[in-house]
């Protein structure tokens, strides 16, 4: 596993908050506020160490902020930043059926008869539930699927695989 696969990415920063330094985070965390709980964040090349002093929520996710930078303009030009941790900065027990979306992605999707529907490409939340886009098997535009217990009824992280149970015409063309 390459150096980089072994981060996850915590949330991006989205701009400037006032004149005193604080940005904006859109944090992909359960609680916006946790994106300062894990150590130092990465840029994603991972030259960049970033170190949140403070961190509040906010309407639209957090604001944060961060050592060195100190006026608007700094923060500002950090406005896009991923924000990545090392993926052994986070807790390695999680609720029973919650995931970590990085270790979802690059799973292989089988159906009831273990046939391969395709591969987790991203898992994607535009506010009505989590999705899974999965790159059909036989090709093609990819899916989103719906993360539920109903259609995603296992999950085998270590062997590589989830069963779907996706709904019928799904992945035909």
């Amino acid at each position: 596993m390459a150096e980089r696969d072994k981060r996850v990415l915590l949330g991006h920063i989205a701009g400037a908050h006032g004149v005193k330094g604080e940005v904006r985070i859109r944090a992909h965390t359960e609680t916006p506020e946790s994106i300062g709980d894990y150590g130092p964040l990465q840029d994603e090349a991972g030259t960049r160490q970033i170190t949140i002093l403070s961190v509040r929520a906010a309407k639209e996710g957090a604001v944060a902020r961060i050592q060195g930078i100190g006026t608007r303009e700094a923060a500002e030009a950090l406005k896009g930043t991923a924000l990545y941790v090392e993926r052994a900065a986070l807790p390695g027990e999680i609720e029973e059926g919650s995931y970590y979306h990085a270790d979802l992605i690059g799973i292989v999707a089988l159906d009831a008869d273990g046939a391969a529907l395709g591969q987790v490409v991203s898992v994607q939340n535009f506010g009505a539930g989590d999705l899974l886009e999965v790159r059909p098997a036989t090709g093609g535009k990819t899916v989103l699927v719906p993360f539920t217990q109903e259609i995603v009824p296992d999950i085998e992280l270590d062997a590589g695989w989830m069963l779907m149970l996706a709904p019928e015409g799904l992945f035909e063309e």
